[in-house]
């Protein structure tokens, strides 16, 4: 069994991808890949990432749609335009900081 690395960005964070022109803010992390075999087969072999690094659920941004993407670790950069994340759920998840990153929203507990 492989070591587990720590992942590199946190929920909350926003991150664009380093090849293709997307952005968006982490909601969830998986610490290696844990998606069907059938997604990860139809990556392209020359891009298709290792499987024994961190996967981030995004809540993502293109310049002509908002989605959710997984991707892993060695393709994702941190963004540094300070611009809001546009994704509609992105205010059912988290509330903005004013440096531009998202704090998960507390919920109510009873």
């Amino acid at each position: 069994m492989g070591q587990i690395r720590q992942a590199k960005f946190q929920i909350g964070q926003v991150v664009r991808h380093r090849i293709f022109p997307f952005r968006g803010v982490i909601f969830d992390v998986d610490p290696e890949f844990a998606n069907s075999e059938e997604w990860y087969e139809a990556i392209p072999a020359q891009v298709r990432p290792r499987k024994d690094q961190p996967f981030y659920h995004l809540l993502a941004e293109n310049a002509e749609t908002e989605y959710v993407a997984y991707v892993s670790e060695q393709n994702l950069l941190p963004d540094e335009t300070g611009e809001p994340v546009r994704h509609a759920q992105v205010g059912e998840m988290f509330d903005a900081l004013p440096d531009g990153r998202y704090e998960r929203k507390r919920t109510a507990r009873h």
